[in-house]
């Protein structure tokens, strides 16, 4: 007979912990192996936690809402021959999980996820109701080496010595450095100095609205912290200009329909969406620079020779951005069928880890909802974004003639650093010229 700890295993490069959102046994439940006692949700996904072993729970050491950290332990399992036999048998344990009652899903979000490498057993994306998360207080954090001067100093002027200590490892910081960072910061806008997004400058204290009125504190779940995160690294390092085109999709919404009611078409739920996609890696190849990242340290652009596209998801949990991975090599049914698949296993929380990253441009479509244009923030590291409003019917002479035609309004974000606004230009006409002559797209296919 011996005590085994169940520890919340690896959850990849860059994941430090996670929210709890559910415990799924309680002290003297008999487990078997691999059965899930847990969810956790970090980075863009809920994760159900398995036990390696049989056995008896004797302590639950953590509950719904906490952040824990990896390494940290869920449970206390005696591990014997007894338990391990009682485990096998049906009736002695927790009904399996497909047996099991669906159980509400917690009232919080998550965000996105790194490669998992699993510890203590491996660990599964599940279909919970939240997403993601950075480290909150409970992960620890190296001391930080700056005298009393130095810190009231940084205090005065707002800066987090967190960020410089970021760039600046094993060193002592100094006043100095400290005014150097601000001086920069100030200078370019951004917080590139501090080696990443972090602020440059802390935000004030907000007043206490409760003396004007009742309030609400409703806490950012995983999910929506890291999202927050993301947004404004990408917003502070890249200088956002925004180009917006009507496109021209009459003809793309002819071909969609004259498809939609064949059995292929019934089958990939054949979307507008599909069209913008496939044109997309069209255009991307012609303008490389789009389907890049810069890298700030060495001012080298890395030009990638693949094109995975993410396309953005609206959730109960928040804004979730799966990949579709090359793109450029399937059909445009093909391309609907799987971002239907894909979509739909995201707003489930299905979604796999590995299916959240790697994206090199990102498409964010608003027009099932309204809207005549918006400005999509750029999806770090990528340096464009394309943001898709609602299409109407719009008057327009053609051949001399007043008619109607099918206007889709396109709202292309793009790094300045990186690209400038004739090739923002060229890309979006490209882009449009494509979609407005579908023929042309689909025989290039």
């Amino acid at each position: 007979m011996s005590l085994q700890e169940i520890k919340l295993p690896d959850l990849g490069e860059g994941v430090k912990g996670g929210d709890v959102i559910q415990v799924l046994v309680s002290p003297g439940d008999v487990v078997k192996p691999e059965q899930t006692v847990a969810e956790v949700e970090t980075d863009k996904a809920v994760l159900e936690v398995p036990c390696p072993v049989a056995g008896r729970v004797v302590q639950v050491s953590v509950a719904q809402g906490d952040h824990i950290a990896v390494g940290q332990t869920l449970i206390s399992v005696e591990t014997d021959v007894t338990a391990a036999v009682a485990a096998t048998l049906p009736a002695a344990g927790p009904a399996p999980a497909a047996d099991r009652v669906a159980r509400p899903s917690a009232p919080h979000v998550a965000a996105p996820v790194e490669e998992p490498a699993p510890a203590a057993g491996p660990v599964r994306a599940s279909s919970a109701a939240s997403l993601v998360a950075p480290a909150g207080p409970a992960r620890e954090e190296a001391p930080i080496a700056a005298g009393p001067a130095t810190r009231r100093l940084a205090r005065e002027l707002g800066v987090d010595l967190r960020v410089i200590a970021q760039s600046h490892p094993d060193t002592r910081i100094t006043d100095e450095m400290v005014k150097a960072f601000v001086k920069q910061a100030m200078t370019t806008g951004t917080a590139a100095a501090a080696g990443g997004g972090t602020r440059a400058v802390a935000a004030p204290a907000l007043p206490d609205f409760s003396q004007w009125g009742p309030v609400d504190r409703v806490p950012f779940s995983s999910l929506q912290r890291k999202t927050a995160e993301a947004l404004s690294v990408g917003w502070s390092l890249a200088p956002h200009v925004t180009q917006f085109e009507q496109c021209d999709i009459t003809r793309v919404e002819v071909l969609r329909k004259r498809f939609r009611d064949t059995p292929q078409g019934k089958e990939a739920k054949l979307t507008v969406t599909a069209f913008v996609l496939k044109a997309l890696t069209t255009v991307l190849k012609a303008h490389p620079q789009f389907n890049a990242s810069f890298e700030h340290r060495t001012n080298e652009l890395i030009l990638k020779r693949y094109y995975h596209i993410g396309v953005a998801v609206d959730t109960e949990a928040g804004l979730i951005v799966p990949v579709l991975r090359d793109v450029d090599r399937k059909s445009v049914l093909q391309i609907a069928a799987e971002m239907n698949e894909l979509a739909e296993r995201t707003r489930k929380r299905k979604v796999g880890l590995d299916e959240l990253k790697g994206g090199t441009f990102t498409v964010t479509n608003l027009g099932g909802i309204g809207g005549t244009a918006f400005t999509p923030i750029i999806n770090y590291p990528e340096v464009a974004i394309l943001g898709l409003a609602r299409s109407k019917e719009e008057p327009a002479v053609v051949d001399g003639k007043l008619t109607t035609r099918l206007m889709l309004p396109l709202c292309l974000s793009y790094d300045h650093r990186v690209i400038n606004g004739a090739d923002g230009a060229r890309f979006i006409r490209k882009l449009s010229g494509l979609l407005e002559d579908p023929e042309v797209l689909l025989l290039g296919a």
